[in-house]
């Protein structure tokens, strides 16, 4: 028993002290000498903020087809990727650049000027998207900009306009109201997203 006792110490000394390690090395201390800790009762603890690892296990294919499938899939999620962070950087810039309370004209001005921004640099590339690759770019958009396609339309350019390009969206097999379910039916494609960003795809 005291074998046992004396190894779980020895355990969590070492954890305390290669956590003390990587804090002075992954984070800037709060003083010069020390590590940033919190306190619990009457003891001290070194705090570190560790960065979040998601862990996926790994791909299982009940057959070839279904294999060739996934990489098709993570093949559009890497072609359609880019233009859902350079939307959302532009509609980041929109949102620091136009005030709240501007009027709706002003508003257009903008719009059009981001529209023109976001069609030269990719427009050609846009319009050769597969209704599958445009299915993606839309539930995309709303992961990175935590809305829909549909309400984006109707807060930059008004109702009618969303009405209208829902319809189109429609008879091509889309929905600009469909929404990101990172724990549902998109699973595959956050699992994509992750490796991408973590490089590993």
């Amino acid at each position: 028993m005291r074998k046992t006792e004396t190894m779980r110490k020895v355990f969590l000394t070492g954890i305390i002290i290669w956590l003390a390690a990587f804090a002075l090395h992954a984070q800037e201390p709060t003083s010069p000498n020390y590590v940033q800790g919190i306190r619990i009762d009457n003891d001290t603890l070194p705090h570190v903020n560790l960065p979040e690892v998601v862990i996926f296990p790994k791909n299982r294919f009940k057959s070839k087809q279904d294999e060739q499938q996934y990489w098709r899939l993570v093949w559009k999620v890497k072609k359609v990727y880019p233009y859902v962070k350079e939307a959302a950087r532009l509609y980041q810039k929109y949102q620091q650049e136009v005030p709240p309370g501007a009027k709706r004209r002003d508003r257009r001005v903008y719009i059009k000027k981001a529209e023109d921004e976001l069609m030269a640099l990719y427009g050609p590339k846009l319009k050769k998207l597969s209704i599958s690759e445009g299915r993606i770019l839309i539930k995309l958009i709303d992961r990175e900009i935590h809305s829909t396609s549909y309400d984006l339309i109707d807060q930059l350019k008004g109702g009618v306009p969303a009405v209208f390009w829902q319809g189109v969206a429609r008879l091509f097999g889309n929905n600009l109201k469909s929404q990101y379910d990172p724990y549902g039916e998109d699973r595959q494609i956050e699992q994509i997203i992750i490796y991408i960003e973590a490089g590993i795809l």
